[in-house]
């Protein structure tokens, strides 16, 4: 019984000593084949250097089942902004967004990603934005912002990525500075996604020509 222990014993131990030049092999295949986030993180620190909160509110509600992919949504800024380049964004202006993905199946459950684009000014003047979307909340009454205010602090550049689970209720929100959306809202139940009118959104914005890396 010994000797057949024995034997066993060093059997096992020739198998781990042929496979152990193999495992190292594959382990460094599959470390080599991992993306280096190193690199994207860099370009996200640096991007959210930029970016500058703000708190909108929807001037309409949104609807996953009946958004379609590339139609338009505006939100109205609550309080004066002053972006990185030295842009003012007076109280009122309003942000042009677009739906980059309608009401997907993602096991079931309805989702809905959105992309700010732009913002107009009130002189008619149209600035190219990159925003990520930081919060949701539901409509309020009053936003609570004047014209002299400079907007809310509950945002900075160290928050890279947001990942709340019912933002509003049933609905969960996933973004991340220089993803290629502003957001992206998913049913947590087989509910439809759906943001009321005027509910509010805290933003990291900034102007798209002042980034250093491609974002949303």
């Amino acid at each position: 019984m010994k000797l057949a222990n024995t034997l066993s014993l060093s059997t096992a131990a020739l198998s781990l000593a042929l496979l152990a030049p193999q495992l190292a092999r594959s382990q460094g295949a599959s470390s080599m084949n991992t993306p280096d986030a190193s690199g994207d993180s860099a370009a996200a620190q640096q991007e959210a250097k930029q970016m500058v909160p703000a708190e909108v509110h929807l001037a309409r509600a949104l609807d996953a089942r009946k958004a379609r992919q590339g139609d338009q949504f505006e939100a109205i800024l609550d309080s004066k902004v002053h972006l990185a380049d030295g842009t003012e964004l007076t109280h009122g202006t309003v942000l042009v967004g677009k739906i980059v993905t309608d009401e997907m199946q993602s096991g079931g459950n309805s989702q809905l990603a959105l992309q700010f684009t732009e913002a107009k000014l009130r002189d008619g003047k149209v600035v190219p934005i990159d925003a990520m979307i930081a919060g949701i909340s539901g409509p309020s009454v009053s936003t609570g912002y004047s014209e002299n205010n400079e907007g809310p602090a509950d945002w900075s550049p160290s928050s890279l990525q947001v990942d709340e689970i019912g933002v509003v209720p049933h609905v969960d929100l996933h973004s991340r500075v220089a993803g290629p959306d502003s957001g992206v809202l998913v049913s947590s139940t087989k509910d439809d996604v759906k943001l009321a009118a005027g509910s509010r959104m805290t933003l990291a914005i900034a102007a798209r020509n002042a980034q250093t890396s491609g974002g949303a």
